[in-house]
């Protein structure tokens, strides 16, 4: 049925809903990903303790985190900053547009790869559009 519900079929409905007993890591998520490729700088310290300085490319990307291709390893609970480069845009448009945006975030999962690593990566606070 289409429309509101009144009480007593949300009630009705309540009752007869099991709980699942365990909730996918796709449904926890607070912000729908986007599946579209975003370039990125990724800058940290590695083992030795050097600063480094990688392109990468986000294959996924939300409010929230992404999913980040890269040839270097990143260990799990790693922090990064990452920047996201300005779009080439005409000189008319936005002087907003035209900002980087620097985003810390740690490394939350990796999956290892003999050519590349995928990293997902937790943003320290959501992407706005500000």
């Amino acid at each position: 049925m289409f429309g509101p519900m009144d009480a007593r079929d949300s009630e009705s409905d309540q009752r007869s809903q099991s709980v699942p007993e365990s909730i996918s890591s796709a449904e926890r998520r607070r912000w729908q990903r986007l599946p579209v490729p975003v370039p990125m700088f990724i800058r940290g310290v590695d083992e030795q303790g050097k600063d480094f300085l990688e392109f990468s490319t986000a294959i996924n990307i939300s409010a929230g985190g992404a999913l980040l291709v890269t040839r270097r390893y990143l260990p799990s609970s790693s922090k990064i900053s990452v920047e996201i480069p300005p779009p080439a845009l005409p000189k008319h448009m936005s002087a907003q547009s035209s900002k980087a945006r620097n985003i810390k975030a740690k490394v939350i999962s990796v999956t290892l790869s003999d050519r590349y690593h995928l990293c997902g990566l937790a943003f320290s606070r959501p992407l706005s559009i500000h």
